[in-house]
């Protein structure tokens, strides 16, 4: 939450807010303030939306608001309870609904900007079907929608070329810097030609490269071969362990569920397939065949200029305008009887909008689950591959700890209870051996007893029918008793209903009565509703009616304030010049030779000769530089020449100069031979 705060901060410190908050100042903001500055944003994006609240109800604000964030496709967090608590923060200026909404709409302007310009075309408006009927409205709303389409065609054409387009600059530095390689490959060529020319049997090793060449292109293409196998058979590994998880969790599926279940979520499936095949995928398939037919045209079209576009942009305008005309025209033909059809109408266009998003939303959701399953193959596979088993997860691996010591304990446990049991086992079974003997002993007796009694098996018998009877009386109690318990249960069955209708009979009395008035009070609803968006409608066309009219008043009152100042200047500007040929008449006139000299016309006289007497002297100067031109123009070449016989005469000294030096230099040479 402080980064998100700081993010903001930052942001509406910037272009183009200014708002020099710092973290203390934006935290104690009010609830008004916030929803002022989450207006400004919006208004930022969107330029009709920069108002300001306090000069419209909370509830149109949040309306507002709610209707342009839809349009960006802001996705509030939480579920639908959630939401009602976001639309009631929102009315309040809550600061955790407030802030999360700025720091999304300051991430992402640009594109917010975009997409709130392409909605002003691209929001489709319902026409009820009644209306339609109408050749005239068919027409009208078929123009519509074939304008529609041509604006994203010449948008998605228009971003394309942003996009794609190329410099001709760049082409040609390009083909350039191509031509420059080219000659000075085909430079090093010839280089290599005359070095290899000059080694012996040259042919027979550029043979010899050739092959190694081929050879080593031979070895990687094999090495790539591999190396698509072996990623052909990891993944063919992959499906077939994703097909095996998928036939357990079937085999679980079908164990642990019923058919009941099975058919339901089969059903669901069936619904949803159907859904995908009969309705979204052709839609997707129509729009992009639509598409490709478009791309495919504006491929064979030449480029757009800025005409053309400037174009596009003026039938925007002009369709824009007509849709506004057509708009007021049915807001002003608008009938409360037909409100409650496009109620439904419109109701019906939610909910398909609605199926649709969440269609996507579950094959999103689909797509997400299938990916996270392959990963997760993919990680238990080289978890595998690495340690021979699953790599257990810390909290498994606890659990896993914590069962073992359990079952640890238990074991013991179970294991001393089964020494103390065969302990005692050992000792019943020496018991029973005893008895048994003991038994066995008395058998005997007693049927010697009764051979001699003459009633052998008295006692057999005996046993017998007790045996029986015992079984008998058993069977008679548990008999009674099951009979007991069902007339109890019964008793106790009519009681709990008769109890319970007793209870509800005045519950379903109130119940009837609330239905009741909630069924009148839906109807008063509606035709309040009704009443409530035709009176909305009215007020808005009487209420933009007004805005033009003011609008034309205060440009007609600029013109004329522009006006009145402009003929003020003018009249200013000339009551000065009024003012300046008075007082110079005045100085003329005047008898004062002083007050005569500082008048314009009088100052402008002497300016006038004193010029008029500098022409005389430059134009005489002019006449004597004339006359002395050929007379200087020769003597400067006469001291030329002079100059030019002077340095002659100074080289030929120098030279006699050297010459008498050096013949001096050759007689002491032969003075000095003849003395040797």
């Amino acid at each position: 939450m402080g980064d998100q705060i700081q993010f903001i901060v930052e942001k509406l410190n910037q272009e183009p807010f200014r708002k020099s908050y710092n973290l203390i100042s934006f935290d104690s903001l009010e609830s008004l303030q916030l929803l002022q500055l989450l207006s400004d944003v919006l208004g930022e994006i969107d330029p009709k939306h920069a108002v300001d609240i306090r000069e419209e109800l909370p509830e149109q604000t949040a309306k507002r608001m709610l209707n342009l964030l839809g349009i960006l496709k802001y996705k509030p967090p939480g579920t639908v309870s959630d939401l009602s608590a976001f639309r009631q923060g929102l009315v309040t200026g809550s600061k955790p609904v407030i802030h999360p909404v700025l720091h999304w709409l300051l991430q992402r302007t640009n594109e917010l900007k975009k997409r709130a310009y392409l909605a002003r075309f691209l929001v489709k408006f319902e026409v009820p079907a009644e209306f339609l009927q109408d050749d005239t409205v068919a027409d009208f709303n078929r123009q519509y929608e074939e304008l529609m389409e041509a604006f994203k065609n010449q948008h998605k054409e228009h971003e394309q070329l942003k996009i794609s387009g190329l410099s001709t600059a760049e082409i040609r530095r390009d083909i350039s810097a191509m031509e420059e390689e080219k000659d000075q490959l085909a430079k090093r060529v010839e280089r290599l030609k005359k070095r290899v020319e000059t080694v012996q049997n040259h042919q027979r090793m550029l043979e010899i490269a050739r092959q190694l060449r081929l050879e080593k292109e031979r070895e990687e293409s094999l090495a790539q071969q591999k190396q698509e196998q072996k990623s052909q058979l990891f993944h063919a590994e992959q499906r077939l362990q994703s097909a095996q998880v998928q036939l357990k969790e079937m085999q679980h599926m079908v164990a642990d569920s019923k058919p009941e279940s099975l058919m339901k979520k089969l059903e669901e499936e069936i619904n949803f397939n159907s859904y995908l095949v009969t309705e979204k995928i052709p839609r997707e398939m129509e729009s992009k065949k639509t598409s490709a037919y478009l791309l495919q045209k504006v491929v064979a079209e030449p480029a757009m200029t800025q005409a053309d576009l400037t174009a596009l942009e003026s039938q925007i305008n002009e369709v824009n305008a007509q849709m506004n005309q057509l708009i007021e025209k049915r807001m002003m033909k608008y009938e409360p009887t037909d409100s409650k059809f496009s109620m439904y109408r419109q109701q019906a266009s939610i909910i398909s909008r609605k199926k649709e998003a969440k269609a996507e939303e579950l094959q999103a959701a689909k797509e997400e689950m299938s990916s996270l399953e392959r990963q997760m193959e993919e990680k238990s596979s080289q978890a595998h591959e690495l340690e021979g088993s699953e790599v257990l997860t810390e909290d498994e691996f606890k659990q896993y700890v914590n069962k073992l010591r359990s079952k640890n304990t238990f074991y013991k446990k179970k294991r001393q209870e089964i020494a103390e049991i065969t302990a005692e086992y050992g000792i019943l079974q020496r018991t029973e051996e005893l008895l048994r003997q003991r038994h066995e002993a008395l058998q005997q007796q007693l049927q010697a007893i009764e051979e001699k009694k003459g009633i052998s098996g008295y006692s057999y018998t005996q046993e017998e029918l007790e045996r029986v009877s015992a079984v008998k009386s058993e069977m008679d109690e548990v008999k009674g008793q099951t009979l007991d318990n069902m007339s109890e249960m019964v008793k106790k069955l009519n009681a709990m209903v008769a109890e319970k209708k007793a209870s509800l009979a005045p519950v379903i009395k109130e119940l009837r009565q609330l239905r009741q008035n909630c069924q009148e009070l839906t109807q008063d609803c509606d035709e309040k509703k009704i009443q409530y968006d035709s009176c909305a409608a009215g007020l808005e066309t009487n209420r933009s009616a007004l805005e033009q009219d003011v609008k034309g008043l205060l440009e007609e009152c600029a013109q004329e304030e522009s006006n009145y100042h402009y003929i003020n200047c003018m009249k200013r500007t000339l009551e000065i010049q009024l003012q300046r040929a008075r007082e110079e008449m005045k100085a003329y006139v005047s008898a004062d030779p002083q007050e005569r000299r500082r008048a314009v016309r009088e100052q402008y006289t002497r300016i006038i000769l004193e010029q008029e007497n500098l022409g005389k002297k430059l134009r005489e100067k002019q006449k004597v530089v004339r006359e002395s031109h050929g007379p200087n123009i020769r003597q400067m070449k006469m001291w030329q020449d002079f100059e030019q016989l002077m340095e002659c005469k100074r080289e030929c000294f120098l030279k006699q100069q050297n010459q008498a030096a050096i013949g001096q230099v050759i007689q002491e040479g032969g003075k000095d031979r003849l003395v040797l």
